[in-house]
């Protein structure tokens, strides 16, 4: 458990489903591709995709629909997905207070698996556009999570190592990677059930979770 002496000196936030409320965005997108294709999007579907990267999913889709042309596919879910965020993402309750708080103490990041042009469109959507001080997207390193690469580079881009690192994350994927690169991790996951971080929040509003934000010293 984390609730405890330790304290972060960096943060790095997920977006999707942690900060900003756009699974159901990438939801609404993935159903109405199936849709258009007579086929039904199930809850199946949806736990073999949260948390990936825009093109896992859109390969995985085409195999699930007998596709050739994943690229294709790729484009469209993208321009879904750009749609259904830009008219209904909203802050996860309590995002917007705890970016805010750990900011005021130590440097802060967004490491995504979206594309950046859904991450940028999500951040506006939410008022945290200008809140961190870096943000990466999933095309933006070497391999998308579960690769521990996007954690890396937040970590080289904060200035801290790993081990002195937080990250806060909603999938078992992003989990992984945090992991991976030594980061200690947050879950609040968005599916029922554990996704192997080393504390486990029900929201960000979780009262233990508050408790703790709420002894964090400035960074040295």
């Amino acid at each position: 458990m984390l609730w405890g002496g330790w304290r972060p000196r960096a943060v790095v936030f997920d977006c999707d489903g942690l900060l900003m409320d756009t699974e159901p965005c990438w939801t609404v997108a993935e159903t109405e591709l199936f849709a258009a294709r007579g086929r039904s999007f199930t809850p199946h579907h949806k736990a073999a995709l949260i948390g990936r990267s825009l093109a896992h999913n859109a390969a995985e889709i085409a195999r699930l629909l007998g596709e050739t042309d994943a690229l294709a596919l790729e484009r469209e879910l993208l321009e879904r997905v750009l749609e259904a965020v830009a008219q209904r993402a909203r802050p996860m309750p309590g995002a917007v207070t705890l970016v805010t708080h750990a900011a005021a103490l130590m440097p802060v990041a967004v490491a995504s698996n979206a594309p950046r042009r859904i991450l940028d469109a999500a951040l506006a959507r939410g008022g945290l556009a200008d809140a961190f001080d870096a943000t990466l997207a999933a095309e933006e390193v070497a391999a998308p999570k579960p690769h521990p690469a996007i954690y890396l580079a937040a970590c080289e881009r904060l200035r801290h190592v790993p081990r002195d690192a937080l990250a806060f994350e909603d999938s078992a994927t992003g989990a992984e990677a945090a992991r991976r690169a030594g980061v200690r991790v947050v879950g609040v996951p968005t599916l029922e059930g554990e996704i192997g971080a080393d504390a486990h929040a029900a929201s960000l509003l979780d009262s233990r979770l508050a408790r703790w934000v709420e002894q964090w010293a400035p960074a040295a």
